[in-house]
Parts: structure tokens; sequence; C-alpha cells
């Protein structure tokens, strides 16, 4: 197992590699780039750090430089000044080198529109995202897998049915759409004030007790959980039942009713540690799925400050240090939440020998 461990983690450096090339070069080619938006934004006199002076000219602030323009159009220096400030001066070649130097010392540089380092918005976005990520994805195994374990021993009964229904309208269900919904029931919206509105904890977080501030994360968390969790679960429940299904339907089930084994002691001693190596398997793409695509629209609506707002905003103004950073927190977290989950699958069944691979 160590050795597979090793190789896997070795593995790991080109695929990082091969990911940021590839979005490192889509991005450059992408129309609207930094430059075109400061651009844009001078001539339509919304750059940050820019006064209409008397007489309808702009002062703009480039390098701790003060450039007057007039109404028409931008002098090439002024557009060289913008190109340096934000690295394109370079050519693409050595800002892709420069690019995969600083990232191996995970140094991401600093944002283009928001004054603060990359890494800092990360370690800052971070927390948010895995909380609601990790939160939603064990409450969606929790309810799955007990409702997929039921609905495979109630095969065809009217449990089985009317649960059935009840999960495709949840699956129906886009979570955006609920968690509006949340908000308009729930959280001041037309009927009930219960939850908050907005953000992970209160104003007043600091000078609360722990008892105090464990109630008050989950008071704030528990409406985009919810709205993650009801779309999320599906699938998963549906995936657990076809898995027992299969296994119950194998010959060592049959064998072991007949040596006089009760039916909870062929399900849970021997027909769940197979079933569940699928489920498993899929953890990985759940978490993932979850914190870096479901949980995107979950963070806007709620205003959650996590990673997926964040690479967000960064798409919308071209901020390409923080996008190229997300990215890469993005990747790496799936490529190790992949590994543990491979590891976890060798330790659960002994038969799996990925070494022999």
């Amino acid at each position: 197992m160590l050795g597979y461990f090793i190789r896997r983690l070795l593995l790991i450096i080109p695929t990082l590699l091969v990911i940021l090339t590839i979005n490192f070069f889509i991005v450059q080619i992408a129309p609207g780039g930094p430059v075109d938006q400061a651009i844009a934004n001078i001539e339509n006199g919304r750059q940050a750090g820019q006064t209409i002076l008397p007489g309808g000219e702009a002062e703009l602030a480039i390098n701790n430089k003060q450039i007057y323009r007039g109404a028409r159009g931008l002098d090439p220096q002024i557009i060289a000044e913008i190109e340096k400030q934000y690295g394109f001066d370079k050519p693409v070649w050595q800002r892709y080198i420069e690019t995969i130097k600083n990232f191996i010392c995970f140094d991401f540089g600093n944002s283009f529109f928001k004054s603060e380092s990359v890494i800092g918005l990360i370690i800052k976005s971070l927390p948010v995202s895995i909380s609601l990520g990790l939160w939603s994805t064990l409450l969606v195994y929790f309810i799955s897998i007990p409702l997929g374990i039921r609905k495979a021993v109630k095969d065809g009964s009217k449990f089985d049915f009317w649960s059935s229904m009840v999960i495709i309208i949840g699956y129906a269900i886009p979570a955006f759409l609920l968690a509006v919904l949340l908000i308009v029931v729930f959280a001041g919206g037309s009927y009930f004030s219960i939850f908050p509105l907005r953000g992970l904890i209160s104003t007043n977080f600091d000078q609360l007790s722990m008892w105090g501030k464990i109630c008050d994360y989950f008071w704030h968390i528990c409406l985009p959980t919810i709205a993650i969790v009801v779309s999320g679960f599906a699938s998963l429940t549906m995936l657990t039942k076809n898995s027992f299904l299969d296994e119950v339907r194998k010959q060592y089930v049959v064998t072991a009713r007949a040596k006089g084994l009760n039916e909870k002691q062929i399900l849970y001693r021997h027909v769940f540690r197979n079933a569940t190596l699928l489920i498993i398997s899929g953890f990985p793409a759940a978490f993932v799925g979850i914190l870096f695509t479901g949980a995107l629209l979950i963070e806007i609506i709620f205003s959650l400050n996590g990673l997926g707002l964040v690479g967000y905003e960064a798409i919308i103004q071209r901020d390409y240090p923080v996008i190229f950073g997300s990215l890469y927190i993005f990747t790496l977290i799936g490529l190790i939440t992949k590994l543990l989950s491979d590891l976890t699958y060798m330790l659960i069944d002994p038969r799996i020998d990925f070494e022999a691979r």
C-alpha cells in the first residue's frame, strides 16, 4: 500500500501541471481580459482611483503616476502602462513559466482588483466552502445509505414507491431555486423570520460563549445545507438500493441463508461491506461536486464568502491570479480526496490491490 500511495502522490504533480497548462492558455486567448476591462473602465469613467477634473478630463493613477486623458481614445503610453501593471508586457511563454514556478512554491501573487494576496483570499474563503461542502456531503450520505438500504429491503412495497416519488421530486428541484424558496419562507421573506438571511456567522460572534458560537454557526448554515442536500441525495439513495439488491441476489447470500443466519446478520455482516464499496468510490465525486459546483450559487444567494463565490467573481472580472489560484486548490483537493477514497477502498476490502495494477 505504501508504494501505491507514493506513486499516486507523484502522479499528482504532472496532473496539476497538465490542468494548469490547458487552463492557462485557454484563459490567455479568451477575450475581455483584465487589460481590456481596465481600458473599458477608463473610457467609461468608472476606473477605481479615477477622478473627473474640470473641463471633462480624467485623472488615473497607474503605478503611482498621474495620467491625464481627454474625452476621446487612450494614448498608447497609457495602454502600455496598463499592460505593465497587469504583467502583460511580457510574452505569453514567459508568463507561463513564471506562473508555474510561482505555483510550485504556492505563490499565487496578488489579486488584480482586490488589495489582497490570492493566498490570503483562499485561506479566508476555503473554510467556508469546505464547511458547507463537508456538512452537505455527510448529511447526504447519512440520509441516503439508510434510506437506500431500507428501500432495498422493502423493494416493491408501498414504502419503496412513495419514497421514490419524494426522491424524484427532490432531485427535480434545483438547489438555487430551493434556496430562494427557503429564504422567502424562513429567512424574513414573506412568512417567517427564523433563520438569518446571509453570512455564516453573526456580527457579535466573537462576544458569544463557546456553546453560543456553535449554535450560531449551525443556525446560519442550516438553510444553505438543506438547499444542497435535498437535491443531492437522490442519486446516492438509488445507487445504494441497487448495490444492495445486486449483492442480495449473489450466491454467498444464498449460502449464508442456508447456514441459518438471519436477515440482519446477512445484511449487515456480509452484504453491507460489499455493497458500500461502490458507494465509497463515489464519495470524492460527491464531495468535489458539492464543493465546487453545487455550492457555487448557494454561496452567492446566501452571501457566503466561500471559494466558489471568490472564483465566480474572479472569472467575471478576469482576475487571472485568483482564477488560477482557485483552480489549483480545487484540483489539489480533488486529487487528494480521490487518493484517500482509493486507500479507504483497500482498507474496507483487503482483496482489492491497486498495487498490482
